[in-house]
């Protein structure tokens, strides 16, 4: 079933970070000295239900996987002298078994560099069992990784899995085979069967980097997930700022929670549970987290009103309660010791469906108060950025085509307009 909002109209907001003023100390204000080293969250993907129709491209979600080995790459924002893999059941209905997976740097399409082929044990086993409704990671490996290396990740599976825990935009090339191909350095086995999306992969964790400085968590929906960016180009914004981060000679973790149509009131078995449900543990439970980015909101005033076509319906929201949720996000973030930056709602004249007086009116309140409240550690005012003040739609130059999300220039410049100095 295609759904009249589904892919044109799905957003996250962008970033443009404008200074904003501390607010004043106080015991809610936390403290944001320089995380001490140890495991940092290097690569992750924000999980959710399988879904009931095609998704995004062609998928293996709802039938799942038996006898087959599943490869993954992923490229990892920061480097470390070790490296563990999280691997999530969160949305599974029986018990998932892992017979086996192993981990090494990637070379061409789904082949894997030589001599740095490594198996994975979890708890000193080579197979494991995750429960229904939850995760689990993996012993570390001695897999020395430098910043912006790609990884490749194998998982074997020999019992049928059912319908995957996954994310569905992964904008990266995944790759079956039958059979067990943990150990094949080659890429034939893979050849022709493909997927654009990631399959029980939650996270690539790094560690001994002395000068490890924290993980950056860029929580959102479609534009941090990088709706709109070409595949297999790493050009998702989250991606540029950890480019321009390794440039600066700043050892921080980014990783990515986007989830494409996600909502932050809204919970929905296509796009996701709502942020103020996920947020604790996509962005408090991330090894070394000190910084969140959050990018929604778009989607609870574009989709409110619309009936459930089958991922859940879509309630109409106000500002107020907008804000209200966002407080919320920023209170769990202090009292975690996190940093917390704002974003403000990316342009949506022109877009089909999100268009309207009223909701042009509830995106310019909250706004409003994202810029001038000082309730953020922070602010990013995507429209500084994404907004052509002639026609206060959508820069041409960074339009993908749907009014809505920024294309590759677009998400570089999303990553530019971000002060290092604020995360």
């Amino acid at each position: 079933m295609s759904f009249p909002w589904k892919r044109t109209t799905i957003v996250g907001a962008a970033i443009a970070l404008v200074a904003a003023a501390a607010p004043a100390a106080s015991a809610a204000t936390p403290d944001h000295r320089p995380a001490a080293a140890g495991w940092q969250g290097a690569w992750a993907a924000a999980q959710h239900h399988p879904l009931s129709d095609g998704g995004s491209g062609p998928g293996w979600f709802l039938d799942g996987f038996a006898n087959q080995s599943v490869r993954q790459v992923v490229r990892v924002s920061t480097g470390g002298s070790r490296v563990r893999i999280r691997l999530s059941n969160r949305f599974g209905v029986e018990p998932l078994h892992v017979a086996g997976a192993t981990i090494a740097k990637a070379g061409s399409g789904a082949e894997l560099k030589p001599g740095t082929l490594h198996a994975l044990t979890f708890g000193r086993r080579l197979s494991a069992t995750i429960a229904p409704g939850r995760e689990l990671t993996s012993d570390a490996a001695g897999l020395p990784v430098s910043a912006l290396d790609s990884l490749s990740v194998t998982l074997y599976f020999t019992k049928p899995t059912g319908p995957a825990t996954f994310h569905d935009l992964g904008l990266t090339t995944a790759y079956r085979a039958s059979g067990d191909h943990r150990f094949d350095p080659s890429g034939t086995a893979f050849a022709g069967d493909t997927s654009n999306s990631r399959y029980y992969l939650a996270g690539i964790d790094v560690d001994g980097q002395r000068t490890a400085r924290g993980t950056v968590v860029a929580f959102g929906d479609s534009i941090t997930d990088g709706y709109g960016t070409a595949t297999n180009t790493d050009n998702r914004y989250p991606d540029e700022l950890a480019e321009r981060l390794v440039s600066a000679g700043k050892r921080f973790g980014v990783v990515n929670e986007g989830i494409n149509g996600n909502k932050l009131l809204g919970d929905s078995t296509c796009y996701g549970e709502k942020g103020v449900t996920r947020f604790h543990r996509d962005v408090v439970a991330q090894p070394g987290v000190r910084t969140a980015i959050v990018l929604l909101g778009t989607n609870d005033i574009g989709g409110g009103g619309y009936p459930d076509f089958g991922c859940g319906a879509s309630a109409v929201v106000t500002d107020r309660q907008l804000i209200n949720g966002f407080r919320a996000l920023i209170r769990t973030a202090h009292a975690h010791g996190i940093k917390i930056i704002g974003a403000t709602l990316p342009p949506m004249k022109g877009a089909a469906g999100y268009d309207t007086p009223r909701n042009q009116d509830v995106r310019a309140a909250v706004n409003q108060w994202i810029r001038t409240s000082g309730e953020y550690d922070a602010v990013v005012d995507v429209a500084a950025v994404l907004t052509d003040p002639a026609t206060q739609a959508l820069r041409a130059e960074y339009n993908s085509g749907d009014q809505l999300h920024p294309n590759d220039a677009g998400a570089r410049a999303i990553a530019a307009a971000i002060d290092l100095a604020t995360l």
